[in-house]
């Protein structure tokens, strides 16, 4: 397989759709006996994969068998949640417990594993000792929607392998920076992305949008440059991937990209579009350097007032790593806002919080 190709299979059978492309494909003509394989799946949350926030564990099994068919069996499945979430949990809900079960594979849970330092260029990275050992990673992520960054796909999906105190510090160099330099550092062999049924509203699902796709590439910056056209946006509307494109790590020039599609008669023909909600939501806050689950908490919270009407009588609401240690007369979300005159402690409150807490304020 070439870095400049990508293949998409459509359909709505993630297994046999899987199968078909690692075979086209042929990664194990890559491998070698007694390679450490490392499946990197988006479990950024306890939430089922038809929610649309989580990878497949249809696509996962699918992977894992082909692999095994082919003689490699040494093989590791690792994620680190989000913030404030449990990533053992989101094993459990999301299926990934019975399949480490019912084909032997290890589940590592990085929040609980050391980290190495690593520096590329002028930015100093922390990243999982484990992460670091795998000879060859399959990076799996989910084709969807961010509230921050616009999207989330392959190059995004590496932050799960990175300490939550490092997460926190990617918000406060502003998410994009850091995550190019990490795929620099961090590698992916193959990438594989769930865009079976991607939320393109909030990246931790609830709102799924039927794509009945999976796409396949070496190339991280052109795998997610691909994806964010097929929702609606260039590849220089995310800042992050035009990062990774400028210090080497892949290209996002699409014109040279050679496209293979299988099953072309069961592509689904609709145009996909990301959604405005959270944008019009956003007006609403004053963010600097917030983390992802504060922030969609706050995002799930905002669209909770609004369904009842609520929205309309509501101020700024502020919210972020920007915010430590300030003393100001308003509204903050989250502990690093305990300064403000009005603010909601949490690390992450939850969205039912945060609704409570404003609906006190609005009632006042």
């Amino acid at each position: 397989m070439n870095v400049n190709e990508l293949h998409i299979i459509y359909g709505n059978k993630p297994e046999k759709m899987v199968k078909k492309v690692l075979s086209a494909i042929e990664i194990e003509k890559e491998l070698k006996p007694g390679m450490l394989i490392g499946i990197k799946p988006n479990l950024i949350l306890a939430s089922p994969s038809e929610e649309g926030a989580t990878t497949s564990p249809e696509i996962v099994e699918g992977v894992i068998r082909y692999l095994k068919e082919k003689g490699f069996n040494n093989i590791i499945i690792l994620e680190s949640s989000w913030v404030g979430a449990r990533t053992k949990k989101a094993f459990k809900v999301c299926g990934y417990e019975e399949i480490a079960e019912r084909y032997d594979v290890q589940l590592y849970d990085l929040k609980q594993d050391s980290y190495r330092e690593i520096t590329v260029k002028d930015l100093n990275l922390r990243v999982c000792e484990k992460a670091l050992e795998v000879d060859y990673l399959i990076n799996m992520p989910v084709l969807k929607a961010h509230c921050q960054t616009k999207l989330t796909c392959a190059l995004k999906n590496l932050k799960g392998c990175i300490p939550d105190q490092e997460k926190r510090r990617f918000h406060s160099l502003g998410l994009h920076k850091p995550i190019g330099y990490l795929n620099k550092v961090l590698k992916s062999q193959l990438i594989i992305v769930d865009a079976i049924n991607g939320d393109l509203t909030f990246e931790e699902g609830g709102n799924p949008v039927q794509m009945d796709r999976i796409i396949a590439g070496k190339d991280p910056v052109l795998v997610d440059s691909y994806g964010a056209s097929l929702i609606g946006y260039s590849g220089e509307e995310i800042e992050y991937i035009k990062i990774a494109a400028s210090i080497g790590v892949g290209t996002n020039d699409l014109e040279r990209a050679k496209i293979i599609e299988y099953d072309t008669d069961l592509k689904n023909s609709q145009r996909f579009k990301h959604s405005r909600k959270v944008e019009r939501l956003a007006r609403k806050i004053e963010a600097r350097n917030a983390c992802s689950a504060c922030y969609g908490s706050l995002i799930h919270a905002l669209k909770r007032l609004e369904e009842k009407g609520k929205l309309a009588k509501i101020d700024k609401v502020y919210i972020g790593q920007g915010f430590r240690g300030k003393s100001i007369d308003g509204t903050g979300i989250g502990i690093c806002t305990r300064g403000f005159s009005r603010s909601l402690k949490g690390c992450p409150p939850s969205a039912r919080e945060i609704v409570e807490f404003i609906l006190d304020l609005v009632h006042q």
